[in-house]
Parts: C-alpha cells; structure tokens; sequence
C-alpha cells in the first residue's frame, strides 16, 4: 500500500509583468534620450554658432548677431591669415607647441618608467612631489616664475615658453603614466633584460610602444591644454607681439576691435583656433577612449 504526499505550493512570483518592465524602460530612456540632445546643444551650440558668424560681414553680426549668414563671405578667414595676424599666431603657437609637447612627454613617460619600475630610496617621496605638484596653483607661482625666466634671459623667447609649458604638464603627466606602467606586463621587461638588453633600449623599444595607448591619451590632453594657455604667455610672452601664440593674438585681437573693427575676421580667427583641436580629437578618439579604459581592463 503505497501513500502519497500532496506537492507543496509554490511561492508566487513576484516579478513585475514583462509589459511594465518595458513600460518603465522606454519612459528611462526617453529622459536619458533627451538629456543626450540637451547636452549636445549646449556643447556643439556655440562652436556651431561660432563658425556660422565666421562667414557672416561685421554689419549683420552687429545687426542681429544671431541670425544666419545671408551669403558665405570667404574672405574673412584671409582677412584673419594676413590682416589680423592669425597666420603668424598659429605658425608661433605650433613652434612652441611641437616642442614643449615632445618635451612634456618623454620627460613625463622616463619619470615614470623609473618610479614605476624600480624600487629606490625615496621613490614615494618622488611620486608624491609629482603628484602634489598637480594642486599647485599656477598662479601662485606666477611671480617667482617671472623672476627666474628674466634671470635666465628666457622672457619673450620660444624656449622660455617652451620651459614653462613642459613645468606646467609634467606633474599630471608622470602621475598618469606611472599608474599607466605599473599595469604592463613585466614579463617582458625581465625578457629583455636577460637577453642584454640595457635599461635605455627596454624603455624605448619595448616598454614604450607598449605604453602607447596611455601616450596618446595624456599627450591629447597635454595638447588641448598647451595649445588654449593663454595665462603664462600673456605673463612671459608679452613685449614681442610677433612672438603671440594664438590664445595671445585672439584677445589682443578682440580687445582692439570695438565697434567698427572686423568681427567677421575675429569669428574666423576663433574658427582658425577650434579646427586643430577638432581634428585631433576626431583622429585620435579611439585611442583616447582605449588609453583611458586600459588600466582597468589589464
């Protein structure tokens, strides 16, 4: 005689029915949706109005500097080039540029191969100083800095700006690679080493290109802040107008214009101004995100 036992109840669901999960999802995304469209209005709003008056002639910029260009005057990026100087700023600013920027990174990548690879007496002391370097105001440093340059015979000199610009990066610039080498492999490192290779070429043949990924993205960042300083060149770079680099000419531009200067020429100067950073950032924005996402991946 065999007896049976009843099944015990289940416990109901409590999952929400699928048609409310979707009806709560569509109602996130379409807020996530338009806070989306809301921040690319205001980030590309102004860089689009910008470049629109570019083309427009200073009466209806003064007239209804909101409107719509009626026809495309071309000739005020030429007026910008030759007239207002804008070409001399930008070749200045590229000079600098190409040297404080190379400087700042090979700099920067050897600090930080070294506190990041090698064990020594007062390595975190080293770190530290870079990194509190970083909440160092550079405005307080602003008149020492003048005082050293004039010593120096370096005031309204390519060099003397090429120096304070390679200063101003390089706290930010061996605190980020230094958390960046500490993530490679050091595998490799011991290989290389093994086979006799001196620390010189294991750092530019082997580490190195593996840090390219950090390099690229520190150097975009070294390059959007370089190329839009304005505070130490107006500081050290101030009695040469032919020196101006191109932040320099734009406000020594606006603040000359008043009301009958040539504000389709200024539009055009700032046009000039934005292209560089635009492209660079459009070339290089995978590599920005990969750099940015690879120390936590590795």
């Amino acid at each position: 005689m065999t007896t049976t036992t009843a099944a015990a109840p289940r416990p109901e669901a409590t999952e929400k029915p699928r048609g409310q999960l979707k009806e709560s999802g569509g109602t996130l995304n379409v807020f996530s949706h338009a806070f989306l469209v809301l921040w690319v209005v205001l980030a590309a709003g102004p860089l689009i109005w910008v470049a629109l008056t570019a083309f427009r002639p200073s009466a209806e910029i003064l007239s209804d500097p909101m409107g719509w260009p009626s026809s495309f005057h071309w000739e005020n990026f030429g007026n910008a080039w030759n007239k207002a100087s804008i070409g001399r700023y930008t070749v200045n600013s590229l000079i600098i540029l190409a040297g404080s920027l190379t400087g700042t990174m090979l700099l920067g990548s050897m600090a930080a191969y070294v506190i990041a690879r090698f064990t020594f007496p007062g390595n975190r002391l080293v770190f530290m100083l870079f990194a509190g370097g970083m909440m160092f105001p550079v405005i307080l440093a602003l008149v020492p800095l003048f005082a050293v340059m004039e010593n120096f015979g370096l005031l309204d000199t390519r060099p003397g700006l090429m120096i304070a610009y390679i200063a101003y990066s390089l706290p930010f610039t061996t605190f980020f690679l230094t958390s960046f080498f500490r993530t490679l492999p050091t595998g490799v490192q011991e290989a290389a080493m093994v086979d006799g290779a001196s620390h010189t070429r294991t750092f530019f043949q082997i580490m190195l290109p593996m840090a390219k990924p950090g390099l690229v993205s520190i150097g975009i960042f070294n390059f959007l802040g370089q190329w839009n300083q304005y505070l130490l060149p107006l500081l050290l770079n101030n009695e040469e107008e032919q020196n101006y680099v191109l932040p320099q000419g734009l406000a020594s531009l606006a603040v000359s214009q008043g009301y009958r200067g040539d504000w389709g020429a200024l539009f055009a100067g700032l046009t000039i101004a934005m292209l560089p950073v635009l492209v660079v950032y459009a070339v290089f924005q995978r590599q920005v995100q990969a750099g940015l996402t690879a120390g936590a991946l590795k």
